[in-house]
């Protein structure tokens, strides 16, 4: 467990950036070559390379992998009533914040008789892939599933890892099923991104693929979408992280809970915490010692808190330049009016303001997504919103009189770029309706 306070200030530009590296992606040779050997596979043998992969990885054999409307039916039966009741509680208010948030069409004139247009499409089919490694993941479902259906993609597929006994966790399938998703197949890791992304069996091909995974899933995703006509992939994702800001005033209880909160998702996630007050984090390191002994992930957290860092910065603005660099999944500002600071906040991919606002809060239920880029990808790259499930096309109407207003200027531009089959594309259209070239 790494406790050890480091002294931002009092550290070289190459010990800062060694602070601050990121837990190993696993991306070795070795690990590529695997996973493209287990996609080829999936491409050449079909069903019969799932069933394979499934034995192997899961410990199971399945002749189908769909999951039946019974499955459903007993998922409905098994899962608890306030269990239940949570799930839809938070598809709730995550779907009032999506659809609070989508993008509208728009057309407009840009000259006379020139009608411009931009119109939003959904997605035609999409593959949502939901983790159940560790522990299932109906958050991810939700996460997934209700912009999906805000976008109004004509079919989502999702894949999620059967259980050793063959079955899905039911709460993912009570998730899916409150998303109105029907079409889940029992499949995971890269099996799971190498059918959806070519169609195996059952499984069809789809145009976009979803969701987190861990560091195999990712290659997966990242190969699969480099293919030629393979499908778009979300985001670049990698181990999950959380930065936290805080003050002399912050609870240091809440900072410690909320930096175990993200360790215990893998060995290799990470946790930093930025602080102007040496008695906060001398506090926060006595808490972590005393929180992490009762939780149950111990063994998880045994390695995700070599990646803890623990770090003194001379100010909170300072913390915020350093974080503004590092570019966190999750920002947490336990600081005093954190909104007066927002605003200097540049990359990030979900923040929270305050001491109430756990990042688990959006991990679940405050309505924001949890699907968000890590590993720096904050720096350039949004979480999942409706806008991910839909493609964007403009449209332009123009009228004789439009292209008279407006042909002559790409005529112009044409022959700068000596392109004259462009230029002639319109000059010849002029020509025709007695405009000039």
């Amino acid at each position: 467990m790494n406790l050890f306070v480091s002294d931002w200030n009092a550290l070289s530009e190459s010990a800062r950036s060694a602070l601050l590296q990121r837990p190993a992606l696993a991306d070795d040779a070795a690990l590529r070559e695997a996973v493209a050997a287990l996609i080829a596979r999936v491409r050449d043998d079909g069903e019969a390379a799932l069933r394979e992969l499934t034995v192997r990885f899961d410990g199971c054999e399945l002749e189908d992998f769909r999951v039946s409307p019974e499955a459903f039916e007993r998922a409905r039966r098994e899962v608890s009533e306030p269990l239940r009741a949570a799930i839809f509680a938070a598809k709730a208010r995550i779907e009032r914040f999506h659809a609070a948030g989508m993008t509208a069409p728009y057309a407009m004139d840009t000259a006379p008789g020139v009608r411009c247009e931009r119109v939003l499409r959904p997605i035609r089919r999409v593959g949502l892939y939901v983790p159940a490694g560790s522990a299932p993941l109906p958050s991810t479902a939700l996460m997934l599933g209700v912009p999906a259906a805000l976008a109004g993609c004509p079919e989502v597929i999702l894949c999620t890892p059967p259980r050793a006994d063959g079955t899905v966790d039911p709460t993912v399938l009570v998730a899916a099923e409150a998303c109105g998703i029907t079409r889940v197949f029992r499949l995971g890791g890269v099996q799971a991104i190498a059918a959806m992304a070519q169609g195996a069996g059952a499984v069809p091909r789809c145009d976009k693929l979803f969701g987190p995974g861990n560091g195999y899933v990712t290659e997966a995703k990242r190969q699969v979408s480099a293919a030629p006509g393979g499908p778009a992939i979300d985001m670049p994702a990698g181990p999950s992280e959380v930065l936290v800001i805080a003050d002399a005033e912050a609870d240091a209880e809440f900072v410690a809970a909320d930096l175990l909160s993200q360790a215990e998702h893998g060995p290799d996630s990470q946790a930093i915490l930025l602080s102007d007050s040496m008695a906060l984090l001398d506090a926060v390191a006595v808490q972590i010692r005393a929180q992490a002994a009762g939780l149950p992930r111990a063994a998880i957290l045994a390695r995700s808190l070599d990646n803890l860092r623990l770090i003194r910065t001379r100010d909170i603005a300072q913390a915020i330049e350093i974080s503004n660099a590092y570019a966190p999944e999750h920002l947490i500002l336990s600081v005093r009016e954190p909104r007066r600071w927002l605003d200097a906040v540049t990359s990030a991919g979900s923040i929270f303001l305050g001491d109430y606002a756990p990042e688990a809060l959006g991990d679940y239920c405050s309505g924001t997504n949890h699907v968000l880029p890590t590993y720096g990808a904050a720096r350039a790259w949004s979480g999942v919103s409706v806008a991910s499930f839909q493609k964007a096309i403009s449209v332009q109407e123009v009228s004789a009189e439009g292209l008279r207003a407006i042909g002559p200027d790409a005529v112009t531009l044409a022959r700068a770029e000596r392109l004259e089959a462009h230029a002639q594309a319109v000059s010849r259209r002029l020509a025709r309706i007695g405009g000039a070239p």
